[in-house]
């Protein structure tokens, strides 16, 4: 049976341009190919959940402009409940400008727009439906207020939480995020968080740990090619990578951890959860774009039928 996630968080639209290299200070480069699609780190995770078969509400804000429409459709047809997905009068919508090299690496600005507009009284009301869910995803391209916040109110009404602490911030309070259920940084943020070096296995687990110090229960590393890291109080594992041929890395973590809230959610299954969030995030490079680039369940057992060949 399906779980039912919540994601709190934000949504953008991505104007993706795909380049041979990026230019230089006042150098003008001709770009093969552009593309235009929906974005942000909320909305793909979102997406993925619902794509792979989770129930899925998002709570957000858009703009009054001519994405805001678009973002709502988008998020409707891809199986995303959007009764707490709302207009924001006199603001634009969230943008993301991202870059693709050949060899799939990618650059990524952004202007939050509407989001920054996604405050504590928004998540509360959404609060009856919040309550019915089985996980609260976050991240952090909304306020930090509206974070603590979130993280605040699962904790209160017992409902699991999950904190992707993406893009890094160095404001982020690591004293309020400690009732969160899943702390999920990658290497750099994990880095920024920390003040640690990230280079490896052993020194990502001591930077978990420097956090798990000071309260955070549970932390699970995203480490890109290498796969994952999980990191409790009973000692650490490692989640081997999946080898392919990547086309674009943009939306990967966002694909690991929509795919973790189905999973958990579904089967209350941590480590079969993980295994499964490294091939998912893996088949997603292996195409072009973010939401789109993201398998549905048909789709992604087709894939891990073809690891098993």
């Amino acid at each position: 049976m399906s779980g039912k996630v919540a994601v709190v968080g934000s949504n953008m639209v991505d104007l993706i341009t795909y380049v041979t290299r990026m230019p230089g200070p006042g150098e003008t480069l001709e770009a093969p190919s552009f593309s235009l699609g929906c974005g942000g780190k909320g909305a793909n995770q979102a997406v993925a959940a619902a794509k792979l078969g989770a129930d899925v509400m998002m709570v957000t804000r858009v703009g009054d402009d001519i994405f805001a429409d678009n973002t709502i459709n988008n998020l409707e047809t891809l199986g995303v409940d959007t009764r707490h997905v709302v207009r924001v009068p006199g603001t634009s919508s969230g943008v993301a400008p991202i870059f693709v090299e050949e060899s799939g690496e990618n650059s990524i600005l952004i202007v939050k727009g509407a989001n920054e507009h996604l405050t504590p009284e928004e998540v509360d009301k959404a609060a009856e439906e919040l309550k019915q869910c089985d996980l609260i995803v976050m991240q952090l391209e909304v306020p930090l207020e509206t974070i603590y916040h979130t993280i605040a109110f699962g904790a209160k009404h017992g409902i699991p939480t999950l904190l992707n602490p993406a893009p890094a911030q160095p404001d982020l309070d690591a004293s309020r995020i400690t009732d969160v259920t899943y702390l999920v940084p990658n290497e750099s943020e994990l880095e920024l968080l920390t003040g640690m070096t990230v280079s490896d296995e052993d020194s990502a687990e001591a930077a978990a740990r420097s956090l798990m110090a000071k309260g955070i229960k549970t932390v699970i590393v995203t480490l890109g090619s290498k796969g994952a890291l999980l990191v409790t109080k009973e000692g650490r594992k490692h989640f081997a990578p999946i080898t392919v041929t990547p086309k674009d890395t943009t939306g990967a973590g966002d694909a690991f951890i929509g795919c973790f809230a189905h999973f958990y959610t579904r089967d209350k299954d941590l480590e079969a959860a993980l295994s499964m969030s490294v091939r998912y995030a893996a088949d997603s490079i292996t195409r072009q774009g973010t939401q789109k680039s993201y398998a549905t369940g048909a789709e992604f057992e087709a894939f891990c039928a073809s690891l098993e060949k």
